[in-house]
């Protein structure tokens, strides 16, 4: 199904079909419809009488797609309780995706709920892709079960795997393993920040998924500025070249009141 010029789109009406809960505070609701998608793009979601708000797709198939969701604040509590027949409005999906090259050496990490934009890339790049995984406990782990490929944990508490940071599990591929032609990440931007700077430093192209306040889109409101870039529009994933003129980057982000804060501060309002 071909989506309609964003400028025209209202929500489309979908009925939950599955709310399959993925870890404690993760659930994944189902809907079964057809939608024009590419790794790394969102939609947003309408709660009717509550709020709007972006996710991605964490599951995609010619008749069925899912988006997974973290229980953080009021919108995420009420969304991952929702049950089949519950009506969801639907629109997008929006702004710009992974640019994916199947033939690169590439290395895909990502941070607690940041798996769920990185599942549907994951699934479409070839089986020696270095997947690095990291959460805070074994408990948070997304999907553990899901995909062909081996997968390169770590936790902040040494439930499994590695205990520490994936930045440390990537430089060792990078340099025990040999040189790697792209990295995707998706994740804390702390995390990102210190992938793009890992990768500056070895000259390997990157390309992340920003996150950031959200109302229309389609680069409209103008709320989900970074820098110079609409995250909504010319994101949400951005290459090294983009990244390296991208001043609030790791810095600084806007409120829903459209007052620029340091990022920590942010992060902390999204998580209300």
């Amino acid at each position: 199904m071909m989506t309609k010029p964003v400028m025209d789109q209202k929500p489309l009406m979908l009925r939950v079909t599955e709310n399959k809960r993925e870890a404690p505070d993760y659930a994944t609701l189902f809907f079964d419809h057809s939608l024009a998608f590419r790794p790394g793009q969102f939609v947003m979601v309408w709660i009717p009488g509550l709020d709007e708000k972006p996710y991605t797709i964490s599951h995609h198939g010619p008749h069925r797609f899912g988006i997974t969701i973290e229980a953080k604040g009021v919108f995420s509590r009420k969304a991952i309780a929702l049950t089949k027949g519950d009506l969801v409005g639907i629109r997008g999906p929006f702004g710009n995706g992974f640019d994916i090259q199947f033939s690169q050496r590439s290395a895909v990490v990502a941070g607690g709920c940041g798996m769920a934009p990185l599942a549907t890339l994951v699934e479409q790049l070839p089986g020696d892709t270095t997947l690095i995984h990291g959460a805070r406990s074994k408990d948070a782990i997304l999907f553990p079960d899901r995909f062909a490929l081996a997968r390169e944990i770590c936790t902040d508490d040494g439930s499994l795997g590695h205990k520490g940071l994936v930045t440390d599990l990537l430089e060792r591929r990078i340099t025990d393993g040999g040189s790697l032609d792209m990295v995707y990440a998706c994740g804390p931007e702390i995390m990102m920040y210190k992938v793009f700077q890992l990768c500056e430093t070895h000259g390997i192209p990157c390309q992340v998924s920003l996150e950031r306040y959200m109302r229309c889109g389609f680069g409209v409101c103008g709320a989900c500025v970074c820098g110079k870039q609409v995250v909504c529009k010319d994101g949400p994933v951005f290459g090294s070249e983009a990244l390296r003129e991208m001043k609030d980057f790791n810095k600084k982000a806007l409120l829903k009141s459209g007052r620029e804060v340091d990022l920590s501060l942010y992060f902390s309002w999204r998580c209300r």
